[in-house]
């Protein structure tokens, strides 16, 4: 979502925004359409607009009570104008906090088209290009490919086209490496095709980020600080995890455990900072997207080229393509779901979440002049979705063309599936028995994961890994078959994995980390 968006979607997936062209008719030859790119759209609804936000308190009241989703804040913007933010619920179960326009959330992945922004305000201003190689300002950067690394742009990195595995280097980040750490080791992940691949990388979008910072002589988090949240006066918001931290009105995270929403977790992102770790508002985010609408342009001034902010809008990969003739394909720019809608208007956006408790939805459509932020305090289950779509189906159409909560809704709860080759298992009943306990004690090396510790305690093995010193309970499963059970942004509840030990070779393999054939670690 942030991170979560790692897993099989990611949340991350942040769902990818769908569309078909509609028909367009023959016209004479001598006819230039480019300055009327939307003649063949359907036209908006009559009231449209007006329509959707009489009902938005309704269609967010409505789909809060079936989620059970405890706060949510939302804005719509047009015209230049905040025409709509509020905030819903409470900030914490279990306290009377209210959720303000003012309250600031965890926005995940929707950190992703924010960083894309500020990347496209530096392009503008002449200190990088999005074909500029990676390795000009990060010449330390190395991919599992020597010409993949020599030749990978900024772009590719943006636009989930480099190669990079899914979810590449967010098992790290679970673990507690740091950013420069983990953007050290992607030089182990395999590699799928370079630019004919999609595949959503938190630290590809990432590295692409810190290769802009460093093209302008600042970290990111000053960069993104002067050239985007100060300018456009969005005073709450920061790429920095303390500075959520410290403010007094923010919404707490909400994890779904056995079918109930829970504030059991914290969410320090400051690692994928660029892609899943920014925090603001509603007001702050409706400021963003009044710059987007007015293609770069602020109180008279042209903060982003258009040219740079339109390779940003447009499709550079294909993040869905079609699996049948009837399908609609999808598409990734840099930083931001690209799509057709079903009336033939162009819409942008993006979703974020965490399933340890945060769901974000932007989105919007520039031929409408319009545009809606959702923030929510839980994890993904449909609703910040749900609800924008449903916002902007009225828009264009009059009313909503589905159920749109009953449509993401299945989606999304599968983020929580656990994760692991042993999660739906149970114990054998006679299981064969393990070798004495001290036979599996040591130090085991892996490259990319670092070392493993096995030690022994009252309660039996333990396998403590990363910077902090993780440890997890090890289970006695069968001959010389461990479990344990992790829990974090990418292992929902119930997660449970093999961790296998081979005394011919003196190796242990643990599943949950062998995603990418990473996992085996060596005495």
């Amino acid at each position: 979502m942030t991170t979560l968006m790692s897993r099989a979607l990611p949340l991350a997936t942040a769902l990818a925004i769908i569309g078909t062209m509609a028909p367009v008719q023959a016209q004479p030859a001598n006819l230039d359409l480019s300055a009327a790119p939307n003649m063949d759209a359907v036209k908006l609804a009559p009231g449209g607009l007006d329509l959707a936000l009489d009902q938005l308190e309704d269609t967010i009241a409505t789909i809060m009570e079936r989620s059970l989703v405890p706060g949510v804040a939302v804005a719509v913007v047009h015209g230049g104008e905040t025409v709509f933010a509020q905030g819903f619920g409470v900030r914490k179960l279990g306290e009377d906090d209210p959720v303000t326009p003012d309250t600031v959330f965890q926005i995940a992945s929707v950190s992703k088209p924010l960083a894309a922004t500020v990347a496209a305000i530096a392009v503008s201003n002449g200190l990088v290009a999005w074909d500029d190689l990676v390795t000009a300002y990060l010449p330390e950067f190395r991919l599992n490919d020597d010409w993949v690394t020599e030749h990978a742009t900024i772009g590719d990195l943006y636009a989930h086209r480099s190669g990079l595995p899914l979810g590449g280097g967010d098992e790290l980040e679970d673990l507690g490496f740091t950013r420069a750490e983990i953007m050290a080791r992607l030089r182990l992940l395999p590699l799928d095709s370079f630019r004919t691949s999609y595949n959503y990388s938190n630290f590809g979008i990432t590295s692409g980020a810190e290769a802009v910072a460093a093209a302008t002589g600042k970290s990111w988090e000053d960069l993104s600080e002067a050239t985007l949240y100060d300018p456009l006066g969005m005073t709450a918001t920061s790429s920095r995890n303390a500075d959520f931290v410290a403010q007094a009105n923010r919404a707490s995270l909400h994890t779904l455990v056995d079918g109930s929403l829970q504030p059991l977790y914290q969410r320090n992102a400051d690692p994928q900072a660029p892609a899943g770790g920014i925090s603001s508002t509603v007001i702050d985010l409706a400021e963003w997207l009044k710059l987007l609408l007015a293609d770069g342009e602020r109180d008279g001034q042209q903060l982003i080229d258009p040219a740079a902010l339109q390779a940003a809008l447009s499709p550079q990969a294909f993040s869905s393509p079609g699996h049948v003739p009837s399908a609609r394909p999808s598409f990734y720019g840099y930083g931001f779901n690209v799509g057709i809608g079903a009336d033939g208007r162009t819409v942008f956006g993006h979703s974020g979440a965490f399933t340890l408790g945060a769901a974000t939805r932007i989105q919007f459509i520039p031929s409408a002049d319009v545009g809606i932020v959702v923030l929510t305090n839980a994890g993904p289950l449909g609703a910040a979705e749900a609800i924008a779509n449903s916002f902007l189906d009225t828009v264009q159409f009059g009313e909503p063309t589905r159920d749109w909560y009953d449509a993401f809704h299945p989606r999304m709860v599968a983020f929580y599936d656990p994760e692991g080759d042993l999660a739906d298992s149970a114990p054998p009943a006679q299981p064969a028995p393990a070798r004495p306990l001290d036979a599996y004690l040591g130090t085991y090396q892996n490259d990319y994961f670092g070392p493993l510790e096995i030690t022994q305690g009252d309660s039996g093995l333990t396998a403590r890994l990363g910077p902090r010193g993780d440890s997890f309970a090890l289970i006695h499963w069968d001959g010389e078959v461990f479990a344990m059970a992790p829990r974090n942004e990418n292992a929902p509840a119930g997660s449970k994995s093999s961790v296998t030990f081979d005394p011919a070779d003196g190796s242990v393999l643990i599943e949950y980390f062998n995603r990418n054939g990473l996992g085996r670690w060596q005495r």
